[in-house]
């Protein structure tokens, strides 16, 4: 048997193992990793060969702007510093937006540290596919949601490389299959590392919104991702002040739009916790006023109200 001969051999083997793991329901991360190789990280069965210009582009790794099918607008949510409440944040705009008669759903950009499944009360949940093997979104009070957080245990890590982070974050951007939405959030993880370069790269963004607190070293940081957005020629919708009462001379400094606060309240990380986050917990009080205020802004910049 020649090497050729021998790799489609294998290649049929892999595609079988992952027919029977997913037909199982029985998903195993290092399993999937070993069976679909470095181009396939999230092992998602293939029905169909990736067509060779894009397999060149990806093996180049230089990724090409292109849309998300059904999707009409896509947002980032992002900070240069964690411990900000961005994701907090950004569950809670989404579920604002689709309050106010927007279809929205969300998708998980954190790889190392999801935590959609946790603040949408999704955990141990596993979302199915499709006739094309692409991954079906899970349903949380009205919003449409994707993670790997959903493929993988609470309790293991991913010790992926760069290469393999891309990758995986480009199968769970392009191999979803989402409804029709007016608007997709995207929960990016802090800093202003692979995964906002590559999003930057692979989406037509409708802006980037800037999460922070007050203190300085949150400040500082945020502008370091101000400057990430406006390098990479995204449109900054403007700054959240997170946990604070009032703060915007910084937004002033930097030519940023300022979105509103969020005032610092028990409630929401209580909510969050419990995986009913603030805008459906308590939806007609002050915090959720405030996230929805916040997403009415955006709405007017992207064109959705």
């Amino acid at each position: 048997m020649n090497d050729r001969q021998q790799d489609v051999g294998l290649s049929t083997i892999r595609a079988e193992v992952l027919k029977q793991c997913f037909a199982s329901r029985s998903f195993s991360i290092a399993g999937a990793l070993q069976a679909g190789g470095h181009e396939n990280p999230l092992g998602l069965p293939r029905s169909k060969p990736i067509p060779q210009n894009l397999s060149a582009r990806m093996q180049r790794n230089v990724p090409q702007k292109r849309p998300i099918p059904n999707v009409k607008k896509i947002i980032a949510v992002s900070s240069a510093k964690g411990g900000v409440g961005k994701s907090t944040l950004a569950v809670n705009l989404a579920l604002a937006s689709a309050r106010q008669g927007i279809s929205t759903g969300i998708l998980d950009a954190d790889i190392y540290g999801p935590s959609i499944p946790t603040l949408l009360n999704l955990e141990g949940l596993e979302p199915e596919l499709d006739e094309r093997n692409f991954l079906v979104p899970l349903t949380a009070y009205g919003l449409k949601a994707i993670s790997i957080g959903f493929l993988i245990p609470v309790t293991s890590p991913l010790a992926w490389r760069a290469p393999l982070l891309q990758k995986a974050l480009s199968q769970l951007l392009f191999e979803t299959s989402w409804p029709p939405l007016d608007l997709l959030v995207l929960d990016l993880p802090p800093g202003t590392g692979d995964i906002q370069l590559t999003i930057a790269q692979s989406l037509e963004l409708a802006g980037a919104v800037i999460v922070s607190t007050p203190q300085d070293l949150a400040l500082r940081d945020a502008v370091r991702g101000v400057g990430f957005w406006e390098r990479t020629g995204v449109k900054r919708l403007g700054m959240v002040q997170n946990m604070s009462d009032g703060a915007k001379r910084k937004c002033e400094e930097l030519g940023l739009d300022f979105l509103g606060d969020i005032p610092l309240h028990a409630s929401i990380c209580a909510d969050a916790d419990a995986g009913k986050p603030t805008v459906v917990a308590n939806p007609d009080g002050p915090q959720a006023k405030a996230f929805g205020d916040i997403m009415s802004k955006i709405s007017k910049q992207i064109g959705l109200a």
